[in-house]
């Protein structure tokens, strides 16, 4: 195996787990949106974020 091809995979074995590592961390600081319950305030607006009246 030449060099240039070793520096080549130590490189894209390096990027692939720096996206590994930022995927993980993005998966647990979130979570899917289907997993919370119908909120009171999603289903129907409170009289908070209604138009005023002229």
């Amino acid at each position: 195996m030449n060099k240039n091809k070793l520096v080549f995979l130590v490189l894209g074995f390096l990027f692939l787990l720096i996206m590994l590592f930022i995927s993980w961390d993005i998966a647990t600081r979130t979570t899917f949106p289907g997993s919370k319950g119908n909120l009171k305030e999603r289903i129907a607006p409170s009289s908070d974020t209604s138009l005023p009246e002229e």
